[in-house]
Order: structure tokens, then sequence, then C-alpha cells
């Protein structure tokens, strides 16, 4: 980590916490569990660490400065872990106070995935209830304000947008893309971009197989070979949860994400996995 990081004094811990969490950033909380003799704060004292930034004190000094090097070991690992350290505050710390603390560390390593659904329907709001359940971070577009529900889950961004292809070229790479908006024209186009992008992590489109037809005629015209085609997964959705109704439709594709969530973790290799084989049928 780097020694010129930003910290925030304006900031109670709580809520670095909590917006870190939610916008599903990796961050180091670190915790005095005790102090013995002369310290610079009290135990239960609490701090926050990011990337180049943090957020409240557990002392100051070389006892700051070594555990945000620790804290920034952790972050760099890219795992949940926990660890505990003892720092006696002496000579070789750089410290006079002569008292001793020990701090625990607790790395979330943050969410990874990144969720763009675009459309509010009933599969849409169906399919957001079970994603704010998961560890992912959800962006969601729709034009219709009325069609969002007055509250969602705390992973979840509602975006409110006559610019959805805008909003989609501004999504990290690596997003999971699904598609299934109240117009196949913008259910089209949303697809194509997202493919021209390159760097989907996954693409998924409702709809059925007559659409999904239409839709690869469109795309050969366009230059489009049937490899690239293939990277969409159209109709969207798991074989094995059959029904039409908007929660079994929503049911079988979040299956697939989640299935592609944990075979990713599971592999170095950041491409999206084979078990993302497009199978089931939507309405």
């Amino acid at each position: 980590m780097s020694t010129g990081s930003r910290a925030h004094t304006d900031t109670h811990w709580t809520e670095a916490c909590a917006a870190l969490q939610q916008a599903g950033t990796p961050h180091v909380l670190l915790t005095l569990l005790d102090t013995r003799g002369s310290t610079p704060r009290a135990a239960g004292t609490k701090m926050v660490v990011a990337a180049n930034t943090s957020w409240g004190s557990i002392g100051g000094g070389n006892l700051e400065f070594r555990a945000m090097a620790i804290a920034g070991e952790m972050l760099a690992a890219g795992s949940d872990a926990q660890r505990i350290e003892d720092f006696p505050l002496g000579a070789k710390l750089g410290q006079c106070c002569g008292g001793h603390t020990q701090v625990l560390f607790e790395c979330f390593a943050g969410t990874q995935l990144q969720v763009a659904l675009f459309g509010a329907g009933h599969v849409g709001r169906a399919l957001a209830t079970i994603l704010g359940g998961l560890p992912c971070r959800v962006h969601w577009f729709d034009s219709r304000q009325a069609e969002f529900p007055g509250q969602v889950a705390a992973n979840i961004r509602v975006c409110v947008s006559d610019s959805p292809l805008q909003d989609l070229e501004g999504l990290p790479a690596g997003t999971f893309y699904l598609i299934m908006t109240h117009e196949h024209p913008l259910d089209y186009a949303l697809a194509e971009r997202a493919l021209a992008r390159s760097d989907a992590g996954y693409i998924g489109l409702i709809g059925s197989r007559t659409k999904w037809r239409r839709f690869q005629l469109r795309l050969a015209h366009r230059g489009y070979t049937e490899s690239q085609t293939a990277q969409i997964h159209c109709p969207v959705g798991l074989r094995e949860v059959p029904g039409k109704y908007p929660m079994e439709v929503a049911v079988s594709i979040a299956g697939q994400v989640i299935a592609a969530y944990h075979a990713g973790a599971r592999s170095d290799d950041a491409a999206v996995p084979s078990v993302l084989t497009p199978q089931g049928e939507a309405p």
C-alpha cells in the first residue's frame, strides 16, 4: 500500500464499512483488541483501510504505519482473512509509549461480481429479489421509475435512465449482463453493444428461441461470427428449472449466475467458465 494514502477524519468507521461493503470494495477493519501500559489509543479503537485511503486512527506513528502495511498485504492477497498482531510500543517500533497493543485485522475481499440488470418488469423484479441476497453488485436499469420497488437490497443500485446504451459503456470489464427490457429492439441493441465490448463476463438475454434466431440473423448481417454470437446466452436460464412464472424464470437465470460465480472463484482463469451453457426457455 502506498505511504501516500489519504485519511478521512470526518467519516465514522461504521459509515465507511457500510459504504465499502455496499460498493463491494475490498477493505480491512483494524481493531485494538488489548492494550497494556501507555498506549496512544484504548482497546476497542477501530480503523478502516482500503486502497490508498483510510478512515479513523489507531494511534498514528509507526504503529499505524506498520498496521497499514499489513492491511495492504492482506488487500493484495485478495481473499477474506483474519489475523492478530502484537506490537510492543518501544524503541524497535520507534515509539516511546512503552506499552503494548494487540491488533485484529479483518480483511473483506469485496465483491468481484458485477451484474447489470436491464429491465424492471415482472422477471426483472423477481430476479432483483434473488440477486439482492447474493455476493454481487447489481446495477439495475430501466427508464420507468414506477416499475422499481420502493426499497431494494443494499447491493443494488437503481438507475432510472433513458440512455441504457451509454450506461452499458460505463460498466466495468467482466460485468455480467442480464437483458430483459420491455422492448425487443432495445434488447437487441443492448445485447449487441455488450458483445461489441469484448470484455463481458456473461451476456444473458431473455426471450424465446424464435426471438433469438431473429437476433442471430441480424448479428450475422452486422458481421458477427457464430463463435461471437454464441457468447450471448439466449434463451437464458437452466433447463432444470422449468416454468413460466416470473419467479421461476428468475430462479433459473439466477442459477446460471450463481454457477458462474462459484466456478469463477475456483478458477485462476478470468474467462467465463463453460458451465454457462444456456439451456432454459424464457417467456
